[in-house]
């Protein structure tokens, strides 16, 4: 049973029997995204000190401009689950394609591939906004022993045995889920442990926050510009109040907590949606169902998608759920 105030490490070692592979490093892989985050926490919170902010000169392979902040917790991420050979692949949202990790034996006997988006909501690092971290983990599906292959990281969200996100705000929180529910954990800086502080977290029923960039409205299909529309009206417990970040971690976080709906349709601009499947979409679908709310892509569960590519993305829709099924019904009608 989670206590509050217990240390990430404490309820890793209790837990572990409820993983659904118990053989330890799940708990070891959590372990390494732990202490890669709170290097990341620190260089963050550099920010404007040190020469960290700012664009890299670099683009990633979605063609947009790599942040400093980017390339470093990029970095860090892959040099910490590396480093401990925990995992034989990694794929990241900043590189073309996925990495494969042999042990030092290069016997490619581990289990897990971990995907990941290092530095979710990058362009608000330069104005001291809250940025995060995503990370999603598989069992691999090719015979153990072997180089991983694509086939290893094109798997529907719902083969996913953890998920989570690290916010760092004006404190900095672990959020993960292995499919037994959700849980936060703060970071105590002072002396660099996270302790559990937000148990059990679910998502309200309802809510009456709705986070979506309202400048690209008239790009939108029109079943969102009328469910925009819906949110506004002055009826019931309406209207809605708009709240957008523009930090997936950040908005998402806030209406798990709060309640409320994320959106991030297709457009006229964007054919295909933004978010990629893979590091932001599936990870944060598994978190948000586990804690009680839904997450599709405007017609469909995102976790049911079969990826094709890599950085393949979609619309998304999620949070409370019955404002995404309020949203999934304008949607269908047009």
């Amino acid at each position: 049973m989670a206590k509050k105030n217990q240390t990430l490490g404490e309820f890793i070692i209790e837990n572990q029997e409820a993983f659904q592979y118990s053989s330890g490093e799940l708990s070891r892989l959590i372990n390494s995204i732990r202490l890669a985050a709170k290097v990341v926490n620190h260089e963050v919170n550099k920010a404007g000190l040190v020469d960290i902010l700012g664009a890299a000169g670099e683009t990633n392979i979605q063609g947009e401009d790599q942040q400093k902040l980017d390339v470093y917790a990029n970095e860090k991420f892959i040099q910490t689950l590396t480093n401990r050979e925990i995992v034989c692949g990694i794929a990241s949202e900043e590189n073309d394609d996925f990495i494969t990790i042999c042990g030092q034996k290069e016997d490619h006997n581990n289990k897990y591939v971990v995907l990941m988006d290092p530095l979710d909501g990058s362009s608000n690092i330069d104005v001291n906004v809250s940025v995060g971290t995503i990370f999603s983990v598989y069992r691999r599906v090719t015979p153990l022993g072997t180089p991983v292959t694509i086939d290893d990281f094109l798997q529907p969200g719902s083969e996913q045995v953890a998920a989570g996100y690290i916010v760092y705000g004006t404190s900095t929180m672990l959020v993960y889920t292995t499919g037994h529910g959700v849980n936060g954990f703060t970071l105590n800086p002072a002396i660099g442990t996270y302790y559990l502080s937000h148990p059990d977290m679910k998502f309200p029923e309802d809510g009456n926050i709705y986070s979506i960039n309202e400048g690209n409205y008239a790009h939108f299909p029109q079943g969102v510009k009328d469910y925009i529309k819906y949110c506004q009206t002055e009826e019931d417990n309406r209207p809605y109040t708009s709240r957008y970040i523009g930090s997936l971690v950040s908005d998402i976080h806030r209406n798990m907590i709060k309640g409320g709906i994320y959106i991030y349709p297709k457009s006229s601009k964007s054919s295909n949606g933004k978010l990629r499947l893979l590091y932001e979409c599936n990870p944060m679908a598994f978190i948000v169902e586990q804690a009680g709310g839904k997450a599709s892509d405007g017609h469909q569960r995102i976790m049911d998608l079969k990826p094709t590519e890599l950085h393949q993305r979609v619309p998304f829709f999620c949070g409370s759920k019955n404002m995404v099924e309020k949203a999934e019904e304008f949607m269908k009608k047009k």
